[in-house]
């Protein structure tokens, strides 16, 4: 698993690579342009009018590929990465959205914390934490919602765990071990009005709203 120095390094090169695993429809980034564009339709449903600045925290924001045109609509955007190198990226697209260092295993800055927010989203990150901590934030987070909020993570993910071991199967060699991806359905105990909209044999956006 890549460290921040190892984002720091990959940064610079982070669309163009995804875009090629996109474009190819393979693991891990099959489906990326439709989950990104899912969350965004998502949240520019919900804006009443141009002047509705809606505020979003992105969980691992990298180059901002999605959170940049959601500023361009006008939404209040903060965010928490643990890259420097993407954060600068990123606060060069959205000069004035409020952007943190910091590691998500280890829960959100206390800067972040002290606000509310209407959309807390993250893509192709919270594959980082394992699913006890998975749990653990998810709540954190919650707590951190307006009423009617949502949760939207956009990542390589799966209903259940048997489509999840198949996968991997198929994937074979291409398989990040260290990587932990959404078991949906083991997720259902905590979280019982979550939902999962799938995109792609291995990705989607899971959906849990307050």
């Amino acid at each position: 698993m890549l460290d921040n120095k190892g984002f720091d390094l990959w940064a610079d090169g982070y669309d163009k690579s995804v875009g090629l695993s996109e474009e190819s429809n393979v693991y891990p980034f099959a489906g990326y342009k439709d989950v990104l564009g899912y969350i965004y339709e998502v949240i520019r449903s919900k804006q009443k009018d141009a002047t509705d600045r809606s505020a979003v925290l992105d969980i691992g924001f990298g180059t901002a590929t999605l959170t940049s045109k959601l500023y361009e609509q006008g939404c209040d955007v903060y965010g928490q990465d643990f890259s420097s190198r993407m954060i600068e990226l990123a606060q060069e697209k959205m000069p004035e959205a409020k952007l943190y260092q910091g590691d998500i295993t280890q829960g959100l800055v206390p800067e972040l914390c002290e606000q509310k927010y209407d959309f807390i989203v993250g893509t192709y990150s919270i594959h980082h934490l394992n699913d006890e901590q998975k749990v653990v934030f998810i709540k954190e987070l919650l707590g951190l919602l307006n009423d009617g909020g949502k949760i939207l993570f956009g990542d390589v993910a799966f209903e259940t765990r048997e489509m999840l071991e198949q996968c991997e199967v198929g994937e074979g060699l291409r398989w990040d071990e260290d990587e932990i991806y959404f078991v949906v359905d083991e997720l259902k105990a905590h979280f019982p009005g979550i939902k999962y909209v799938p995109k792609s044999y291995c990705s989607g956006v899971v959906v849990i709203e307050k």
